[in-house]
């Protein structure tokens, strides 16, 4: 591994983790050359997946794309960013556990709806503006009655 401040190839693994239960190893390095010290992570190189978008377009699936997504819709409500970051997770797993090389926007649309659900209504009837695109504010203002008939039978 090439560090990252003088460009020497010659660096030492000094610690080894896991971490994210597992899925992810953290290496800190010690660099041969300068004695600067830093960390590299491995992640398992998983299978890609192709998104089918509704015009029947494709696109590798992006989880950087998920979170921008679920971040605008949490905006400025009282989530913990781990909170947040928790559901991509799940979102992503469920969607890499899946023996399919494909999914349809849709089907994420409908597992990012559910765990948004779990999270937070106002975060979820946000999302769910932009994925169900409604039409007219009678849809959107049903949607709502759904959430505070859930929100009252709790």
């Amino acid at each position: 591994m090439r560090c990252p401040f003088c460009y020497n190839e010659d660096t030492k693994v000094i610690d080894t983790r896991s971490i994210e239960d597992n899925t992810i190893i953290k290496r800190r390095r010690l660099c041969e050359k300068c004695n600067e010290r830093f960390n590299t992570y491995e992640k398992l190189d998983i299978i890609p997946i192709s998104v089918v978008k509704r015009d029947m377009t494709r696109e590798p699936f992006d989880t950087n794309k998920l979170l921008k997504g679920i971040l605008l819709a949490c905006n400025k409500r009282p989530i913990p960013m781990n909170d947040i970051e928790q559901v991509v997770k799940e979102i992503e797993n469920k969607i890499y556990t899946t023996t399919k090389k494909e999914i349809n926007s849709q089907d994420i649309g409908e597992i990012a709806i559910e765990k948004l659900k779990t999270l937070d209504p106002i975060a979820y009837v946000r999302f769910a503006s932009v994925y169900k695109e409604f039409k007219d504010i009678d849809s959107f203002m049903e949607e709502v009655r759904k959430v505070f008939d859930d929100k009252k039978g709790l």
